[in-house]
């Protein structure tokens, strides 16, 4: 997952970052995407390992604690970490630390829960 895809490479160009007297912000684009949510992961808590065919993900690490697979790779991610996880590719965020932990993600293209694809599932889902 070293190398981006077009479409990573696209969406990366769009982001904006502006510097201000006060810090700076980062603007994503958010044209095409069709869901933007803020996921909070428990300790001890993760998700499926899945896959999407229908959307590619733009994940942002919001807090320590998350143990983050995505491909081959499995690491723990700093806060402020960006993640690009193209459709196809199996991934999922894991709590390891003692206080629940939060990524935002973004879906970019088309897409619905239904799109989920589980391999692994802690809960018992299909």
């Amino acid at each position: 997952m070293s190398e981006k895809t077009p479409s990573e490479a696209a969406y990366r160009g769009r982001i904006v970052e502006d510097v201000r007297p006060w810090g700076k912000f980062r603007r994503f684009p958010h044209e095409g995407a069709s869901s933007i949510k803020i996921i909070t992961v428990g300790p001890g808590g993760r998700l499926s390992l899945q896959y999407h065919n229908g959307r590619d993900e733009f994940w942002i690490v919001l807090d320590e604690g998350l143990e983050m697979t995505a491909g081959d790779r499995v690491w723990r991610p700093s806060a402020g970490e960006e993640i690009w996880i193209p459709k196809g590719t199996k991934h999922r965020a894991r709590g390891v630390g003692d206080e629940p932990a939060r990524v935002m993600e973004l879906w970019i293209g088309p897409s619905e829960e239904s799109d989920i694809v589980r391999l692994e599932d802690a809960y018992n889902r299909g």
